[in-house]
């Protein structure tokens, strides 16, 4: 991850049934950011679960700026497509949320579900998919600068 400022509030990790990591949330509160960083295989499931998390953390900071990182995960998660849709999303455009960056895992069949996310989010949410932290940071910060 790319420094964003010194000033970073870690707000822990969601584990999965086994106890394994699989998503840890920091706020960045200078550049108005929520990062999300998934690691291992990602079900369904777990990525509900994860959203839910994220949920009173989105309406406590209000981050505008959401930096989704899924560079360590991999994992097949279509079936929780249409909760992100119709349950999240509009819960996260009211908390705030303006802007997406989306990281893509390594992984070709998490990316073909990636691709179908950004379309559906998209039709109400500034969402771009990325290949590097960098460049979605980047590109988070222009439009931060846009809002």
């Amino acid at each position: 991850m790319p420094p964003l400022s010194t000033l970073c509030t870690d707000l822990g990790t969601v584990t999965d049934a086994y106890g394994r990591p699989i998503a840890s949330f920091r706020v960045y509160p200078e550049q108005q950011l929520l990062y999300i960083s998934w690691t291992g295989n990602i079900t369904g499931p777990e990525v509900i679960q994860v959203a839910k998390a994220a949920g009173p953390i989105q309406a406590q900071y209000r981050c505008p700026l959401l930096l989704n990182d899924k560079t360590d995960s991999t994992g097949e998660w279509s079936e929780a497509l249409a909760w992100l849709e119709y349950e999240w999303l509009p819960a996260a455009l009211h908390d705030g949320l303006r802007a997406f960056a989306y990281v893509f895992s390594p992984d070709m069949q998490n990316q073909i579900i990636s691709l179908e996310f950004a379309e559906r989010v998209g039709k109400q949410l500034p969402i771009q998919l990325f290949y590097d932290v960098d460049t979605a940071l980047e590109w988070l910060r222009r439009q931060r600068v846009a809002a």
